[in-house]
């Protein structure tokens, strides 16, 4: 599993760096794809798009925020993660951008902190919703967290959002992703026709990251961490608007 974690991460890192305005998002997967030589081992989600978005001739511009989602399979273990990106200056010029992929990076982290033995697995998701509460935005509820290990998806499955009916509990060994998906506007979403692509219904735009995590026997590991020279990282969060404590509409 680390060596799998660590090659998904590596592959991340090489396709997050060539994410700039100007490119397209299938060249980003053929980025991937030479990296890790497997196909369908990206997704590239876009603005509203929640994720599952399909590789194509898009190209990207200044402004907009990407999400690179890599899944990775070697010698028998999958690993899974992704991150959203800034795509240009003006991207993190934007304080509804910045505010949609900071509360989303800031809400992964916080779920990571509480991970250790003993641990409901409903209790990520409660922690989840109050942070991206406080940020006026909103948790997607159709996609969860899963288990992982010699299968992709497999128990325990992992919501993200307050008051869920996750079962069981964090022990010793177990490898799992949490991968909260946040929303400036709705968290209702909807399928495209391809049958693959969830985007918001109100258009509005979204954040996600994800890690592939191992519960140790006094805490957790993060498999998939970042490293030193990772592109991308954390920008200074702006206040929400109204700063009221509100969510954003259901």
């Amino acid at each position: 599993m680390r060596k799998s974690c660590r090659l998904a991460r590596e592959v991340l890192d090489i396709a997050a760096a060539a994410a700039k305005p100007g490119v397209t998002t299938d060249y980003i997967d053929e980025v991937v794809h030479k990296a890790c030589v497997e196909r369908n081992s990206c997704c590239t989600s876009v603005n509203e798009v929640i994720c599952h978005g399909i590789p194509d001739q898009r190209v990207l511009i200044d402004g907009d925020i990407l999400n690179i989602d890599i899944s990775l399979f070697h010698e028998g273990y999958h690993a899974d993660l992704n991150e959203t990106y800034y795509i240009g200056d003006r991207a993190k010029a934007d304080p509804d951008n910045v505010r949609v992929v900071e509360a989303a990076r800031e809400c992964l982290e916080e779920a990571i902190k509480a991970v250790k033995p003993g641990v409901l697995i409903r209790e990520f998701g409660n922690i989840i919703e109050k942070h991206a509460k406080k940020k006026n935005c909103s948790v997607i509820r159709t996609y969860c967290g899963h288990g992982i290990n010699k299968l992709f998806h497999c128990a325990p499955n992992v919501p993200h959002y307050a008051k869920n009916k996750a079962i069981g509990e964090c022990k010793p060994g177990m490898t799992f992703t949490i991968e909260p998906m946040i929303a400036l506007g709705k968290y209702r979403d909807i399928t495209w026709p391809d049958n693959w692509t969830s985007t918001t219904i109100d258009g509005k735009r979204t954040a996600q990251f994800e890690h592939t995590l191992l519960v140790t026997e006094d805490g957790v590991e993060i498999l998939t961490a970042r490293r030193d020279d990772s592109p991308g990282g954390a920008l200074p969060m702006p206040e929400p608007e109204g700063s009221n404590g509100k969510a954003a509409d259901a």
